[in-house]
């Protein structure tokens, strides 16, 4: 092959093969699909098949009085569908869908009934694929009578979830359920190279369990209401968590997953770009309207960005 040639392959595997969603994966946070999938409603936590062809995210209503699981999937053409309510959501509020490393499952939370036992708190639930779509939603038996809440799972099928058991020394932990012999065991606290006295939240465990994103709230230094962490598991032991601050905000930046390929770190905000627009024309009432209810005005969003450089600026430290 030609240097000349040898070029122009790379020209084009660069410009081609970094595409996904027909864009250049972003090096600094950008909204992730406006108008379809963040369109200035509260939308939140990202779920992306392995094969990248279906999308799950919740939107969550005002003040938070409910929330339900939606998707949009890629057509033959490659066009992508307009959302639609998953067919396991739309009784209670449901949040948080994550798929498990083979596709086959979704885990999410729910604050639907057990065993048809009215609950007054989340625990996570997930259904199986089968050959009409997706199964009836199956409790998980490690579950409390406290919430459980952002199910992340390993190859191996054990669980990472956030949840407040020790509510007398620490506001929110990151805990997992180890999966063994067919049984899930009881969960565990991970150790304070993650957690601390005040509050881990939303963590994403990558499938073979080497590294964790997470949000944490009230570490000294920290920008604002809640800022993305990340740790390096070696040789079995967690690595002092840091702060991702080439992404963080002054506002809530939370719910972090990343791509089955870990090209992309996707992640919810509420911060605001309307800010920076305040001398948009705005000439008639639905003008101000389109203004105000769009992308970017605050109420959460989701975000996409580069993860190749975030991973080794940070497990390079």
């Amino acid at each position: 092959m030609s240097k000349i040639t040898f070029l122009k392959f790379f020209i084009f595997f660069l410009f081609n093969f970094s595409k996904v969603y027909g864009q250049q994966i972003p090096a600094t946070p950008e909204i992730f699909m406006p108008g379809m999938i963040s369109r200035g409603l509260n939308e939140r936590d990202l779920a992306i098949s392995p094969d990248g062809k279906t999308i799950y995210f919740t939107i969550v209503a005002p003040q938070n009085v409910t929330s339900r699981i939606f998707f949009i999937e890629k057509r033959a053409n490659k066009s992508w569908s307009k959302p639609k309510l998953a067919s396991f959501s739309g009784d209670y509020p449901d949040l948080e869908p994550s798929f498990s490393p083979d596709g086959h499952r979704i885990y999410f939370a729910s604050e639907r009934p057990v065993d048809d036992k009215e609950k007054k708190d989340f625990d996570l639930w997930y259904v199986e694929r089968n050959k009409g779509g997706w199964s009836e939603a199956r409790h998980l038996d490690f579950c409390t009578e406290q919430d459980e809440f952002y199910p992340s799972v390993t190859k191996d099928g054990s669980v990472y979830f956030t949840a407040s058991y020790n509510h007398q020394t620490s506001k929110e932990d990151i805990f997992v359920s180890r999966y063994s012999h067919k049984t899930y065991e009881k969960p565990m606290a991970l150790d304070t190279a993650i957690n601390s006295s005040m509050y881990e939240f939303n963590a994403y465990i990558s499938p073979d369990e080497s590294f964790i994103i997470f949000t944490a709230y009230g570490r000294k230094g920290d920008k604002g209401r809640g800022d993305l962490y990340l740790s390096k598991r070696v040789e079995g032991i967690w690595q002092p968590a840091n702060p991702i601050t080439q992404i963080n905000s002054d506002m809530l930046d939370y719910c972090p997953t990343v791509s089955f390929d870990q090209k992309i770190l996707y992640f919810t905000s509420e911060r605001t770009t309307i800010k920076s627009n305040v001398s948009a024309k705005i000439l008639h009432y639905d003008d101000f309207i389109n203004f105000q209810y769009s992308a970017g005005n605050g109420l959460g969003d989701i975000y996409w960005v580069r993860f190749d450089e975030i991973f080794s600026s940070i497990t390079n430290k």
